[in-house]
């Protein structure tokens, strides 16, 4: 059972994250989009920072249900209401200081958007992870 991560020499450089992960002889666990919603449903107050940390702390506790650790995250995709680089840096620079900052050293993707699902949000977290069998 083995989870690898590589940057092909041909590909250009990365801020942490690796362009390929491979899986072998793993269960995988697909994640819903953690959304910045508290325990009763309702979109966290603030910036973008703020729900972020929601969103951690929202996928630690999904990771955890699954049997997952964040080590064993092997794609992320990080949904972001902006256009404004600056913000994007922000969300990513969040989440890689986070708890969860292991799982963004994997195959991993950052996309603003025009709106998420909830008003008011922000960010949204798509994980999957690859635990033993």
């Amino acid at each position: 059972m083995t989870i690898r991560r590589q940057n092909p020499l041909a590909l250009h450089p990365t801020p942490g994250y690796h362009h390929v992960t491979t899986v072998s002889g793993r269960t995988t666990v697909h994640l819903a989009g953690q959304c910045p919603l508290d325990a009763d449903a309702r979109v966290i107050p603030g910036d973008v920072v703020a729900q972020v940390d929601q969103v951690v702390a929202n996928t630690t506790t999904a990771l955890a249900a699954a049997g997952a650790r964040p080590e064993e995250v092997v794609r992320t995709v990080i949904y972001a209401a902006t256009a404004d680089r600056e913000a994007l840096a922000a969300v990513w620079d969040r989440f890689t200081t986070s708890g969860l900052a292991v799982a963004f050293t994997t195959a991993s993707t950052l996309v603003g958007v025009t709106c998420l699902g909830y008003p008011g949000q922000l960010v949204e977290l798509d994980v999957t992870a690859a635990i033993a069998a």
